[in-house]
Parts: structure tokens; C-alpha cells; sequence
């Protein structure tokens, strides 16, 4: 099947400064694919460089089957959505959607058509007469998303373009952002900084660090088996556990040992080339088990330092060989400040990374 956007050994640099170097990656048709990664990592650069706003060094952009490397951004067959709502002030929302249509010289009637389509899709039809003063920051932001769909293309791009809004407007649009893709199916690249958009929106993503992916995935194999310990460490809040150790093989199955916990790996899947040496094991705080005893884990017993409720779960932390760990229960929970406790950890659940920081 023909890629909706292909990226192939694409390079961009500034002078003796590489931002990206030797990228490749494929979008499918009708695939929402999130770039995620801290600020710096050069997502906004790759989503511009496809975009045609962002001068690219070497490699090759292709959209929809034709290589537009170095074709003009109207004319690669994309839509734009940008952080900052970059509406038109003294335009109606009317005419702000119909703009670019009436640039490119389209008939009125087929104008008309698609702004009443847009509007009705993003429940802009009652605001149409309006300027953008006159409007709240998620309507703006639903016209910005408007004005990209009005061209009808087959692939939309979207460079944060919730993080001018509050928590409240944020959690409403991702959700119309999501229907949104589920009743068009056009392909969808969205750039974020946000772990919660990039889990909740995407079919997959891709997680970037100093212009290298460092994992393409679904949300669900990152957030289980994370490639290696900066997407463990990124992915997740509170932040995957990690405790320090060693391998040891010996005469019988490898094990994992560390300050107060020794860990038997036997019945699990380690690659068979992890050799002894430094290892780091991680785990999310679900992967505790408060009673670690009952339930027959390796217990890493400690005590509550801080407990923070979260309507219907709690984050424990608590202390143990001199390191702060976390635990998150489901329901009510009972613990205070000063508490003993000593919890079970779901090996099968974990992940165990080498000294080189990739996934054993």
C-alpha cells in the first residue's frame, strides 16, 4: 500500500548544526500520527520540513504518491493547523474560512459549499457571522482547525495547536479532534509535547529525541515496552520507577539484584545476548502490588512519604534503600504519611534495560 506522507533519509542542518540527520519514516493513509518529544527534539522541524515551510539539506518529502521536496507548501496537497490561531481580526468567521478558497479563484457556489460542510462538521454554523474577538479561545482554535479542512486535502497537519488553551478547552477539543479524524479518515500528523494527547489521539507514535526517533509505535506498545530508558522515562505520569543493579547468570537462570531486591528472570523474556554487568529495572507505579506478601511477588518494602489523591486512584510514594518510589492504587486508600508498606512488584510487567539504556 502507497504511503500518505513518506520521509526518506531527510536531513536539515544550519550550517555545522544538525537538526535531524538521516530520518526516514512512513505514514499509512488515514493514520494519525503523533511526534512527540520535549522541546528542542525537532518535531515542529520535520512537521514544517513536510509542510514545505522548512528548507530541508538533503533526503526526499512525498505526499500522496509525488515527491514534493521542493515544491511550494500550496501546493503539496496539505491542510495547517498552527499553535497560535493566526485568524484574520477584522474577517468574519465566514470569510476566514473561505479565504484561501477565494485566493484560489474557486466558484462561489463550491465555496459556499464547503464552508457550510466545515462549519456544520465543527459546529461553527451559528457562529459564521462573527469576528474572531467575538469568540472564545476553543472556538478560534475550531476555526483554525476549519480553515484547513475547507481545502479538502487528503493530508492534515496540526503543530500543537492546543497548547494556547486552558486544561478544560484542551480535554473538549482533543475529543473533537478525535471524532474529527474518525469521521473524515484523511491522515493526520500532529506535533505535541503532551503525553496525554499523544496516548489518546494517536494510532501510533513517534517519540523524538535530539532529532532521532526513538521509538514508532502504538500508544500501547510504548507505554508496555518502552524501546529503551528515555521513552520509559518519558512516557508516563508519575514517571516509570527505576532501580539500579546488576545481572548475574552464574550456573542457573539470570538475575537481577539491587541494593534490597533480587529479582529471578527465569520464565521471562530477556534477550539472550543481555550479558551480566549494569542493568536498570522499570516499572510503573501499577505494576505494584500493595500486598506484596499475599500475592507471592518480590516485596520492596518501604514508607510513605507522600500520598496524593486523585479522585478515583492515589499516587503513594514512599521511601525504600534511600530512593523514592511510587505506587498507584485504584478506589479510597486508607495510607497516611509514616506508614509501613510493602509491595509486590509484577515482574512480568516490568522492563529491564542494559547499561546502553535499550530494552533487554
Amino acid at each position: 500500500m502507497q504511503s500518505a506522507v513518506s520521509v526518506k533519509d531527510l536531513k536539515i542542518a544550519y550550517g555545522d548544526h544538525t537538526v535531524i540527520e538521516k530520518m526516514s519514516i512512513d505514514i499509512a493513509p488515514r493514520e494519525f500520527l503523533v511526534l512527540l518529544g520535549p522541546s528542542g527534539c525537532g518535531k515542529s522541524t520535520l512537521l514544517n520540513a513536510i509542510a514545505g515551510l522548512q528548507d530541508i539539506t538533503s533526503g526526499e518529502v512525498w505526499i500522496s504518491g509525488k515527491n514534493v521536496s521542493w515544491e511550494e507548501p500550496k501546493d503539496r496537497g496539505i491542510g495547517m493547523v498552527f499553535q497560535s490561531y493566526a485568524l484574520y481580526p477584522r474577517m468574519s468567521v465566514r470569510k476566514n474560512l473561505s479565504f484561501g478558497l477565494r485566493v484560489a479563484r474557486l466558484p462561489k457556489a463550491e465555496i459556499e459549499a464547503r464552508v457550510a460542510r466545515t462549519a456544520a462538521l465543527l459546529q461553527l454554523d451559528k457562529l459564521l457571522d462573527r469576528r474572531p474577538a467575538e469568540l472564545s479561545g476553543g472556538q478560534r482554535q475550531r476555526v483554525a482547525i476549519g480553515r484547513a479542512l475547507v481545502r479538502e486535502v487528503d493530508v492534515f497537519l496540526f503543530d500543537e495547536p492546543l497548547s494556547n488553551l486552558d486544561a478544560k478547552l484542551r480535554n473538549e477539543l482533543r475529543v473533537e479532534i478525535k471524532k474529527l479524524h474518525q469521521r473524515l479518515g484523511n491522515t493526520m500528523i500532529y506535533v505535541t509535547h503532551d503525553q496525554v494527547e499523544a496516548l489518546t489521539l494517536a494510532d501510533r507514535i513517534a517519540i523524538m529525541r535530539d532529532g532521532v526517533i526513538q521509538q514508532l509505535a502504538s500508544p500501547a506498545e510504548i507505554y508496555r515496552r518502552p524501546a529503551n530508558l528515555f521513552v520509559a522515562g518519558f512516557i508516563g505520569a508519575p514517571a516509570m520507577n527505576f532501580v539500579e543493579g546488576r545481572i548475574e547468570r552464574g550456573n542457573s537462570a539470570p538475575v537481577f539484584r539491587s541494593k534490597e531486591l533480587t529479582v529471578d528472570l527465569s520464565g521471562y523474556s530477556v534477550r539472550a545476548d543481555a550479558a551480566e554487568g549494569p542493568a536498570t529495572l522499570g516499572f510503573r507505579p501499577e505494576h505494584l502490588v500493595l500486598d506484596g506478601a499475599a500475592s507471592g511477588l518480590p516485596t520492596i518494602p518501604g514508607r510513605v512519604v507522600v500520598v496524593e489523591p486523585m479522585g478515583s486512584d492515589a499516587v503513594i510514594w514512599f521511601d525504600w534503600a534511600e530512593q523514592s518510589l511510587s505506587l498507584r492504587l485504584m478506589g479510597e486508600v486508607t495510607l497516611e504519611p509514616g506508614d509501613a508498606l510493602a509491595p509486590g512488584l509484577d515482574i512480568a510487567k516490568a522492563s529491564l534495560f542494559g547499561a546502553d539504556g535499550s530494552r533487554l
